[in-house]
């Protein structure tokens, strides 16, 4: 059912909004889903056409999802999905108007993301300290992350020519593929002037990839999952008692920006938000610290 529309619609987010690969796979696998439930509450010889479909289908859809004890962030993305889907197709035509335009995406908690302290960040980074090629790339990704607080497809789509050692500067390509340039620290730039001349090198030679920054031992381009397995492997060197994922680096970056000073419309564009509303959320992270550290230390709390 609607295979023609679904691929026309997922073809339209790659190259017309320029989603990344992994953003259009959780938009098939969110408009699959309200398909299926579609088509589970029509008789197989009812086929109720995109047209029929009206917002009780879909206030329907959110309480299947409600019922079977999807998160409400789940829900969320879910109905935006759809959302998205039949917007499309009132832009091509095939439908009148957007049922889903009218209903209510459920609310949601504000969800603090996890992070680092100073301290633990320090830990995380120390501990790559060897001097062979992957022990000084995965040193100098640490090192790029925490810096830039670049999100791991970023990192992972650096180029040789997106970083420019000489002024500190990264150029990336985010969301929609918006650059964005981002300064990075002294620690950073050195820890990738090490990787290019004495780790990168060696890593070229087992490969045809010239482009790519960041390589695996096979000479091609460094995947996201090959990060997340690194940097799980070195915050267990650390012993750092968190689950985290490369994107608390991005979150530490946000986070001690603000905890020294630093303009929250500063710390948006770094992080490259479409909204400032988004980077608030770092503020209230601060501000709930900054209440603890001050009920413990003032004699009249």
């Amino acid at each position: 059912m609607l295979t023609g529309e679904v691929d026309g619609f997922l073809g339209y987010l790659s190259v017309e909004k320029g989603h990344s690969s992994n953003t259009i796979n959780a938009y098939a696998h969110d408009i699959q889903a309200f398909i299926g439930f579609i088509e589970d509450i029509y008789e197989d010889n009812e086929n109720p056409g995109l047209s029929n479909i009206t917002y009780r289908e879909i206030r329907a859809y959110l309480a299947h999802l409600q019922k079977a004890n999807y998160s409400r962030r789940t829900i969320a993305r879910r109905l935006a999905a759809v959302r998205a889907f039949f917007s499309y197709l009132c832009k091509k035509g095939i439908v009148s108007q957007n049922p889903a335009k009218g209903v209510r995406t459920p609310k949601e908690g504000r969800r603090i993301p996890p992070f680092l302290r100073e301290d633990e960040v320090v830990s995380l980074l120390e501990c790559p300290s060897g001097d062979t090629p992957l022990e000084l790339r995965d040193r100098a990704i640490l090192e790029t992350l925490y810096a830039a607080g670049l999100r791991v497809g970023e990192l992972v789509g650096l180029n040789l020519d997106s970083i420019d050692p000489s002024t500190g500067y990264v150029r990336a390509y985010g969301k929609g593929s918006k650059e964005r340039i981002v300064p990075i620290g002294t620690k950073a730039v050195k820890a990738l002037v090490e990787y290019l001349e004495r780790g990168r090198p060696n890593l070229a030679s087992k490969g045809r990839e010239s482009r790519a920054l960041f390589l695996n031992c096979n000479g091609t381009r460094l995947s996201e999952r090959a990060v997340q397995i690194m940097v799980n492997k070195y915050i267990d060197k650390a012993s750092v008692d968190k689950k985290i994922s490369p994107h608390a680096l991005r979150h530490s970056f946000a986070t001690h920006l603000l905890d020294h000073g630093a303009d929250l419309r500063a710390v948006q564009e770094l992080l490259g938000h479409a909204s400032v509303s988004t980077t608030q959320l770092y503020t209230h992270m601060t501000r709930k610290r900054l209440r603890v550290v001050y009920d413990k230390a003032h004699p009249r709390a």
